[in-house]
């Protein structure tokens, strides 16, 4: 066994968990250990894979992988996740199926899972509908259990939705720790979660809000900068303000992508649409106001344009710390001059970090994988050590 899987595997067996036939739905409804545990053993399984050591605990069953939104990274990351565990991918096409003649949502979850381990749900379009939709799926599957019509409870984790993207904001957590060293050395790095220009709108708000909500908890000062007019849920924010007294560290909120990039860390530009133009994109949907969606859309793309110069650039770089904060993004970033004319971050920074960033996607899959077994299984750490001692080859 290589030493770093062997020291966390001792940091997870001091994490107290709770997770055994629940759900991954809000980092902030889980504990400090739980958070903590997910991480570790997602690098676990990442120090596995790199060994060539199985990780397959799954001798059949379903992952069902439910994308009502476009994706490259999560959709992979998922089924890769649920291939690395012994489980197999089906997608449920919601037009192909029987939801397009009016199957609600409680007979759909329980039809869909009588074999089924885990269902990931990527629901971020609707301000409001998102989590509410992932929430009656773990309702209607809790229910099935209960009764008797469900062997097994599957569990729900939230791939993305309208409040927060845990897988993303998790990887992001395990790239910040790798990259500085240990979880305890991001205590009092400065992190700037800042709106960037993008050329199109209505882009989700659950990225920066995972973020805020997730790194507040770190002991890390967030600065959370945007443009006047593109706030983000307000819950979230009073939650992060109220985590950031909690942890001892700072959480402001500024007009100004220098003034959040000083002395920073990191920097994490990114855009999104504003909570109140959500919130009205989310009425004319509903209404199926084509129409009104139209000049929406207009209308934003206008303001957007005000601000082209909340761009990512060299001279912002230069006022963090050293002049060398880490970069980083979801993907696909808005790169000026290469994916868009004039976009969230030009491509001499992007470029110079674009490994990175890479590095901070490739711990998703892992992340998922480590949700999918703390959430199916009740020993996670007794259940690591088998598959260690076992030390099947995974590719011979």
């Amino acid at each position: 066994m290589n030493n770093n899987i062997s020291n966390l595997l001792q940091k997870i067996k001091n994490q107290k968990t709770n997770m055994y036939n629940g759900d991954f739905l809000l980092t902030w409804e889980r504990t400090d250990s739980e958070i903590n545990a997910t991480m570790y053993i997602a690098k676990i399984l990442k120090e596995m894979h790199k060994d060539n050591i199985s990780t397959k605990v799954f001798n059949s069953g379903l992952a069902i992988s439910n994308f009502r939104d476009n994706s490259t990274r999560t959709r992979f990351s998922f089924a890769s996740a649920a291939n690395l565990l012994g489980l197999e991918v089906q997608d449920l096409d919601e037009s192909a199926s029987q939801i397009a003649h009016g199957e609600t949502v409680r007979e759909t979850a329980n039809m869909i899972s009588f074999l089924s381990e885990v269902i990931g749900i990527r629901d971020d379009m609707y301000l409001g509908a998102g989590h509410t939709y992932q929430k009656e799926v773990s309702d209607s599957v809790n229910e099935g259990f209960k009764e008797g019509v469900l062997p097994q409870r599957p569990s729900v984790i939230n791939l993305q939705c309208d409040i927060d993207h845990p897988t993303q904001s998790m990887a992001d957590l395990c790239h910040l720790e790798t990259y500085f060293g240990g979880i305890e050395n991001l205590k009092g790095k400065k992190i700037a979660m800042t709106w960037a220009y993008s050329p199109s709108y209505g882009k989700p708000l659950s990225v920066p809000q995972g973020i805020i909500g997730l790194m507040t908890r770190m002991g890390m000062d967030v600065s959370l900068a945007y443009p006047e007019g593109y706030g983000l849920i307000p819950e979230v924010i009073e939650l992060s303000k109220k985590q950031a007294a909690k942890n001892g560290s700072k959480f402001e909120i500024v007009n100004s992508m220098e003034e959040a990039f000083k002395d920073a860390d990191i920097v994490y530009p990114k855009s999104w649409a504003p909570f109140s133009v959500m919130g009205k994109r989310t009425e004319l949907l509903y209404a199926k106001d084509f129409d009104g969606l139209k000049t929406l859309e207009k209308q934003c793309l206008t303001n957007n344009a005000k601000h082209k110069d909340w761009e990512c650039d060299e001279k912002k770089m230069k006022l963090t710390k050293n002049g060398e904060a880490l970069y980083m993004h979801c993907l696909p970033a808005d790169i000026s001059g290469i994916s868009c004319k004039e976009g969230e971050v030009s491509s001499d920074v992007f470029e110079k970090y674009r490994i990175e960033t890479y590095k901070e996607a490739g711990y998703k899959p892992f992340i998922i994988a480590a949700m999918m077994l703390l959430t199916r299984f009740k020993n996670v750490p007794q259940l690591l050590d088998k598959l260690l001692k076992e030390n099947n080859v995974r590719v011979k």
